[in-house]
């Protein structure tokens, strides 16, 4: 029986040869999982692009990455919901917020226009 005599060069290239397998099978789940999620492709589309993406994976998740939607309505949805959440999360007060613009204020670094802007902002934000 052979044994493989393992050096540091075939150890490295073994990892550079893991981690791209390992990113490619990533890039597949992720494409894979945005294409279900999205709602404006029918699905014959999403058929077709899962068909692409079987057949020549990393061509074809390239594609669809160029190709697709950049900003739906949809993801601004998403987007708009994990902000709320990571703000809820985080203890956001808008009371701290207009303190700390008011300290701005106070030592000049905005001006009081500025200052009734953001104010606004963050009051809209609770």
């Amino acid at each position: 029986m052979l044994a493989y005599e393992w050096t540091f060069g075939s150890v490295l290239w073994a990892m550079v040869v893991f981690f791209f397998w390992f990113m490619l099978i990533w890039m597949f789940i992720g494409v894979f999982a945005d294409i279900f999620r999205r709602n404006d492709l029918s699905g014959g589309a999403k058929a077709g692009w899962l068909l692409l993406i079987f057949i020549v994976p990393f061509i074809g998740i390239l594609i669809y990455l160029i190709a697709r939607p950049k900003m739906t309505a949809q993801d601004k949805e998403m987007m708009a919901t994990m902000q709320e959440r990571e703000r809820r999360a985080t203890g956001y007060s808008a009371a701290d917020e207009v303190a700390k613009l008011a300290k701005l204020r106070d030592e000049g670094k905005i001006t009081a226009e500025e200052y009734e802007q953001m104010k606004q902002q963050a009051m809209m934000q609770v």
